[in-house]
């Protein structure tokens, strides 16, 4: 083990955020005029609710959500992306989450959030919240300027397992590795990587991942 180590893991959107972050992404773009409103807007919706009912095809979402990204450059995006932290994130993250964050982080605890939205946009949300590690899905790049394409195992449902271990394995760690294991999510496309872990939290849980986890004798919590 790793000097009896613990891992903290947190899933970001509806769980450490009081909203979702990639939807929100995608609102603010058709706000600032980015994205056309008639085209996106409806789409954007639909997508947000196939999330939420488990049946996201994540590679036609990621291929909506990452284009966008390959249209402007780099330097246009990180503006409109600090634009977006101070008028939409900071406004949805918690006290109940940062003190959440906040404990494990004292307690010495490897911290990690791990997120199916891609690491453009949660990595400053990351960074908000004082945590080093993130597991996110990846947007390709060249010469820094993003493809439009997703680049390796996106980070969602079994594909957060395989990312995740992959994190152990570039650090020579294994699930064994660490004395306990805690994640916290909202959502039943997490309920993969929540069996996996030694301590599974349900936070603000969707209908299905709260009648899961009451049946699994799982905590329930809310951060808002």
């Amino acid at each position: 083990m790793v000097d009896e180590l613990n891992l903290a893991l947190f899933d970001l959107d509806n769980t450490l955020l009081d909203g979702d972050s990639d939807f929100e992404w995608s609102q603010f773009l058709i706000r600032i005029g980015v994205l056309d409103r008639e085209l996106f807007e409806a789409k954007n919706l639909a997508f947000y609710e196939h999330y939420k009912a488990g049946t996201l095809d994540i590679h036609e979402f990621l291929d909506f959500q990452l284009k966008p990204l390959s249209r402007h450059a780099r330097k246009t995006l990180d503006e409109w992306h600090g634009k977006f932290m101070r008028e939409q994130v900071t406004g949805m993250i918690t006290q109940a989450a940062r003190d959440l964050v906040d404990r494990h982080r004292a307690a010495g605890d490897m911290c990690v959030i791990i997120t199916a939205t891609n690491s453009f946009v949660t990595a400053p949300i990351a960074r908000e919240f004082g945590v080093e590690h993130l597991i996110a899905t990846e947007p390709e790049h060249i010469n820094g300027e993003f493809t439009g394409n997703v680049a390796g195992v996106p980070s969602f449902r079994e594909g957060k397992i395989a990312r995740l271990e992959n994190w152990m394995a570039q650090r020579s760690w294994s699930w064994d590795s660490f004395a306990d294991t805690t994640f916290y999510s909202d959502s039943l496309n997490d309920l993969p990587l929540l069996a996996k872990v030694k301590h599974p939290v349900a936070v603000n849980p969707d209908d299905t991942l709260r009648k899961h986890a009451e049946q699994h004798g799982w905590p329930v919590m809310s951060l808002r």
